[in-house]
């Protein structure tokens, strides 16, 4: 790594993001179509059971299975249901620059509070097109902007030196980190030096970020476990790690889920074994069956059947 903290401009205005912000399902009727009333309902839960934020479209939202006029539609509701209870991000998950810098106008438009920018689909870009993508992209609006790092599933690493030169755009604030790497977390508060905000990216890392000072955590598993969620980050921000690595090691086996293929799918069936919404997911993804479905539903009965007593830890 060869950033220099001495090529960036501090960020004064940083958004307060911090906690646990789910990403969150989008539903499904029975016929596929989405279910708008069935995806405020799931935010709505997750609102009550004390989550700090909300991430719509990411890849737990299928992003890339909606059409441009059901994105906005989904859009345009949450922000009514919501009503600046907690801040929304949308995901901006586009195959092309262009088509990703409209819809963060659009969000914008819309009254998102922030964009988790993607890297464009499909195509595997050089690291000066990522670059531009993003800064064309954070060109096109005035919202703040979380970057999205997840080489596993994107093919590409954004460089630390890389995110170091995007923090001096102002509404470039965040970035969410995926990278099978806790070392990395450390390496990003060390170049950034506070100009811009570090959340943890993968559920069965996220113990681990929070206690290397990333600010908030981006869950795919709070959709079906919000309230012990919740929890880790309020016991480790309060300074009882004993007690919020307790509960992560009770949740570890469902944490897991977040860093498979079939994440969506299992996830999905998470949130239905435990009434908080259905496992319908769009093709090319199809729900689980078979050995592997079993083996899902085994860890979500296992977890819910050892539920940690949370109110005891909080006294």
């Amino acid at each position: 790594m060869t950033s220099s903290k001495a090529n960036r401009t501090a960020n004064p205005d940083l958004p307060n993001w911090r906690g646990v912000f789910p990403a969150v399902t989008t539903q499904f009727h029975q016929d596929n179509s989405v279910d708008i009333a069935g995806t405020n309902a799931v935010i709505g839960g997750l609102i009550r059971d004390g989550v700090h934020g909300l991430v719509l479209m990411g890849t737990v939202g299928e992003n890339n299975s909606l059409s441009a006029q059901e994105k906005r539609a989904i859009l345009t509701a949450a922000v009514k249901a919501v009503d600046k209870r907690v801040p929304i991000i949308t995901g901006v998950s586009e195959l092309t620059t262009s088509t990703a810098a409209q819809f963060a106008k659009d969000a914008e438009e819309l009254g998102v509070d922030g964009l988790m920018v993607l890297p464009a689909m499909v195509y595997s870009p050089t690291e000066a097109e990522l670059e531009t993508h993003f800064k064309t992209v954070a060109k096109a609006t005035s919202v703040p902007i979380m970057l999205y790092n997840n080489p596993a599933s994107y093919k590409i690493s954004i460089p630390i030196d890389m995110v170091v030169r995007l923090s001096n755009i102002a509404n470039i604030v965040c970035i969410k980190e995926a990278a099978e790497d806790t070392r990395r977390i450390t390496d990003l508060i060390n170049a950034l030096d506070d100009s811009m905000i570090v959340f943890a990216g993968l559920d069965d890392m996220a113990f681990e970020a929070l206690a290397l000072g990333a600010k908030g955590w981006v869950s795919g598993l709070t959709n079906a476990f919000p309230k012990e969620s919740v929890a880790i980050y309020e016991l480790m921000q309060q300074g009882d790690y004993a007690s919020a690595l307790e509960i992560y090691r009770w949740f570890m086996p469902l944490l897991h889920l977040d860093s498979q293929p079939d994440l969506v799918q299992s996830i999905k069936l998470a949130e239905q074994i435990m009434g908080r919404g259905s496992e319908r997911v769009r093709m090319p993804r199809m729900i689980l069956r078979g050995a592997r479905r079993k083996e899902v539903i085994a860890i979500v009965e296992d977890a819910r059947n050892a539920l940690p007593s949370l109110s005891a830890k909080s006294a």
